[in-house]
């Protein structure tokens, strides 16, 4: 493609070494213990993945948004869905706030271990009645002397179990001032926050994901995460990033899906013939590619805009909509063609549908997405 670099193939090329040498092999331990071990992470942090966007002075490489949607990409590939998980929040949902409204001192105390996977960040913003509708949120934050004092609770957050920084969004307004949000940096052992317990999941099984608690919860004032009452427009903001980066994922996952299908019906028989020989199943493997290689065109198109600095708010919330949606039609279709093998525990293509059905979910329904797109296009 005409906007990639030789540091952006360079970097894919990283990428996929580390997911064949270092995931592939382990990964389906990591299914079972339902968490990425952190030295893992680590060692992603030494090959400079988890701050590709981010200041040389903190440890980053000062790459752009087709980076991380490489990263997402390939990561998507792997066929894990619980480890890409992981790791991109932790890249590119949870430490972009910290990036973005971060004064410099929390920049200089928190960036580095971040970057270098010491301490895993997760964003805690969905609540059990506010996912897509934002303003909806309970969760409350008070001014008292130096602290702030944190009251609510979150679900459904990646990294909860076993993150170390969050940055937890709160109402901070008047009662009626439903956009009056503020971003809070909450550490894990803080009297008055805890995990209320770890979620068991239809999909995504190596990500830990929790509900967390706040009781009480007393911060030093200075834990405030940019202005107070401006929260809102940050979650905003950050969830453009959040949907390029999830559709490249969701990309990476049905060309993997595709490839898979393909070894399967070159090789299968049935009635005399392979899979392949069957007319309907070659044509709609066929279409399938058409449509995941259109889908990662516009994907790269829009990541590149968003480099130059244009304006794509409607353009995420169509990757988000559309590639959701691609990736849960493909791994049907991919599935359908395993048979009876793509309903065993012990194939690949079967944990890939399990965790693609979250992909219309997660970061913006996709009917909620689809109401974004309508408003624009009038």
């Amino acid at each position: 493609m005409p906007y990639l670099t030789d540091e952006h193939n360079m970097l894919r090329e990283t990428v996929r070494r580390f997911v064949d040498e270092r995931v592939k092999p382990y990964a389906d331990e990591w299914e079972e213990s339902g968490f990425v071990p952190r030295d893992v992470l680590q060692e992603m942090g030494s090959l400079g993945l988890l701050g590709m966007r981010y200041a040389e002075e903190h440890g980053g490489n000062e790459l752009d948004t087709l980076a991380t949607a490489i990263l997402a990409e390939e990561l998507g590939r792997s066929t894990y869905g619980g480890f890409a998980i992981t790791v991109l929040v932790h890249t590119d949902m949870a430490s972009p706030h910290l990036f973005h409204a971060g004064n410099a001192v929390q920049q200089d105390r928190y960036m580095p271990d971040i970057i270098a996977g010491r301490r895993i960040a997760a964003v805690a913003m969905t609540e059990a009645d506010a996912g897509s509708d934002l303003a909806s949120m309970r969760t409350t934050a008070r001014r008292d002397g130096d602290e702030w004092v944190l009251n609510g609770a979150k679900m459904f957050i990646t990294n909860g179990v076993y993150g170390d920084i969050f940055f937890v969004a709160a109402k901070t307004g008047e009662p009626g001032r439903n956009r009056d949000i503020s971003m809070f940096i909450v550490e894990k052992g803080m009297p008055g926050f805890r995990v209320e317990r770890p979620l068991k999941k239809h999909g995504w099984l190596s990500s830990d994901t929790a509900e967390l608690v706040f009781e009480n919860c007393r911060i030093p004032a200075e834990n405030l995460l940019g202005e107070e009452n401006r929260g809102f427009y940050a979650l905003v903001r950050n969830l453009q990033n959040e949907r390029i980066v999830l559709g490249a994922q969701a990309i990476g996952e049905a060309s993997k899906a595709i490839e898979l299908a393909l070894e399967w019906v070159t090789q299968r028989r049935a009635f005399g013939a392979t899979l392949w020989d069957k007319q309907a199943i070659r044509h709609r493997l066929a279409m399938r590619s058409a449509q995941v290689e259109a889908a990662r065109t516009f994907v790269y198109n829009t990541a590149w805009r968003d480099a130059q600095g244009q304006q794509v708010i409607k353009e995420v919330s169509m990757i988000k909509a559309l590639c959701g949606t691609l990736v849960n039609e493909v791994m049907y279709d991919c599935l359908q063609f395993h048979g009876g093998m793509g309903f065993i525990r012990e194939t690949a293509i079967e944990r890939m549908a399990r965790d693609a059905r979250v992909q219309a979910i997660g970061g913006g329904a996709t009917e909620v997405m689809l109401e974004e797109i309508a408003k624009r296009l009038i």
